[in-house]
């Protein structure tokens, strides 16, 4: 085996664990249907073995004239002319008999159906498609465009080029797998299914379009660091690294709310940042520990000017991508194109408890909370508690777009003092389908106020959050140089796309999710 190449390469592939299961087998492919995996796998090794005597196996390039889609708009004037189409793409299927064989053949826009023919192509070159070329692998094929009996657009290949080997065969029904397999194995979801390429193109287009959006309104795109000596911006636990070069304890960013708004004291009065941020939590349908966040800071403006914002870029993004502003989540039907709502934090729970919890005690805002089935953890403080309680009781019913206005202050630790309510901030939050999509402040610049909240949540850290953030010395530096009036927003891109592309999974929405290691 050892002085075997092809050996040695089956050997290799197996080691690395990649062989697909007996389920996922094409039974298109030209191999018994039960065979092994691993013989298939041998199978296509000796095929690619002595496909390789008469072609180059891994080519450089590939000069092509037209992709699946410019073939399909241009076909009119490409048959007239009887115009020679260069076209690259993954076989998806075979069939044929004889001297003749139809294989559709997948870019990255669909499918275009290449039919060859033994006459054409000469023995060799046809025994080459029929005999040692499988479904899967990827090739370039050039001839005229014709219609065939089913109408279908076909290439009439006079010659072809191949390009690469699959030595794994496609699954048979890819659709049908989980959805965890499916996260696990995004190569093979985008080869099987063209939904998935729509979603992501989808999303990248979202991306550009909110890029659009504030360029328009005079917003300047930044990048701040995702190292940082501390973790703030937000109540999240970080995730810990290690400079070595420096000695010194490293944190993967939680938020970019402190860099930016040493921007702004800096003088660049509109500023944006689309960004990984991380968070070292618990994983849901709509959570994930990386994910990406747009966050915004404008001089001048509060929380009242940041959701005027807010609303006119999700109505500009409801009509691009949904269905005149109205934008369809599973069951429900959100309608952008009316005002958003507006609903204050305590006055909704007042409504669903039928108490002012503003003034009950801690000790009974815990025995309300356990009993609606919040979870309580050890260290929460009072309004942490309220929180929870809003999580479970108010959020659920916010269907159509909703600002939540008006927060305790020890959730929102960098936000303004709210100028008419003791005890509370000017802060939204804004829920859509049930759950949050951003958030926003009326920014805190006093910096002697600033260090007070600081100070209160390190307190809270001592007795046990760990989500609760330190105390930025450089930040409150930077905020005495003098920060004005400022507004701020953040919003999750992924959970935006989940709502625009309809899915209730963030993984739906993410090309790699994290995920637990396979056994």
């Amino acid at each position: 085996m050892d002085g075997c190449p092809k050996k040695n390469l089956l050997a290799e592939v197996l080691r690395k664990g990649i062989v697909l299961a007996k389920n996922e087998q094409n039974p298109a492919d030209q191999n018994p249907t039960e065979e092994s995996p691993h013989r298939l796998i041998e199978m296509r090794l000796e095929k690619m073995e002595e496909l390789g005597q008469s072609v180059e196996l891994y080519p450089y390039s590939y000069d092509r004239t037209h992709t699946s889609e410019q073939a399909r708009s241009g076909e009119e004037k490409l048959v007239a002319d009887e115009t020679t189409v260069r076209y690259p793409g993954r076989i998806m299927a075979k069939r044929g008999t004889g001297k003749t064989l139809f294989v559709p053949i997948q870019d990255e826009w669909g499918i275009l159906q290449a039919y060859f023919r033994k006459d054409d192509l000469g023995e060799e070159k046809f025994a080459q498609i029929q005999k040692l070329i499988d479904i899967g692998d990827w090739i370039g094929v050039e001839g005229p465009l014709f219609r065939t009996r089913t109408d279908e657009l076909t290439v009439k290949v006079t010659d072809f080029t191949f390009l690469a080997k699959a030595i794994q065969p496609l699954p048979e029904k890819f659709h049908d797998m989980s959805l965890e397999n499916k996260s696990r194995r995004r190569h093979l979801d985008l080869a099987m299914n063209l939904e998935s390429r729509e979603r992501f193109k989808l999303r990248s287009a979202i991306i550009t379009d909110i890029r659009a959006f504030f360029a328009e309104d005079e917003f300047l795109e930044v990048e701040t660091p995702v190292l940082q000596p501390l973790y703030g911006g937000a109540t999240a636990r970080p995730f810990t690294t290690h400079h070595n070069a420096l000695d010194m304890t490293l944190y993967m960013r939680i938020a970019d709310e402190l860099y930016l708004k040493r921007l702004i004291v800096g003088g660049l009065e509109k500023v944006y940042e689309i960004a990984k941020d991380f968070r070292n939590e618990g994983m849901d349908r709509t959570h994930n520990p990386e994910f990406t966040m747009l966050e915004c800071y404008a001089a001048y403006w509060d929380y009242h000017g940041m959701m005027d914002l807010t609303e006119r870029m999700l109505r500009r993004l409801a009509v691009g991508f949904g269905d005149e502003g109205r934008v369809t989540y599973g069951e429900y039907e959100m309608d952008f194109n009316k005002p958003f709502v507006r609903l204050r934090f305590m006055d909704a729970l007042a409504e669903k408890t039928g108490q002012d919890l503003m003034q009950t005690s801690t000790e009974d805002l815990v025995v309300l909370a356990k009993k609606h089935g919040a979870e309580i953890k050890k260290g929460m403080g009072r309004d942490k508690i309220l929180d929870e309680l809003f999580s479970v009781l108010v959020e659920p019913e916010l269907i159509q777009p909703t600002f939540v206005m008006d927060h305790p202050k020890e959730l929102s630790p960098l936000a303004k003092a709210h100028r008419e309510t003791e005890g509370l901030v000017e802060r939204f939050e804004l829920f859509i389908a049930g759950f949050e999509v951003a958030n926003s402040f009326s920014e805190l610049n006093d910096p002697r106020e600033q260090r007070r909240r600081f100070e209160d949540q390190k307190a809270l850290m001592d007795a046990g959050d760990d989500e609760a953030q330190p105390i930025d010395e450089d930040f409150l530096q930077a905020m005495e140089q003098g920060m004005p009036p400022t507004g701020g927003m953040g919003m999750g891109i992924d959970r935006l796309v989940m709502l625009l592309v309809d899915t209730n999974n963030i993984r739906d929405v993410l090309l790699f999710p994290h995920m637990r290691p396979e056994q």
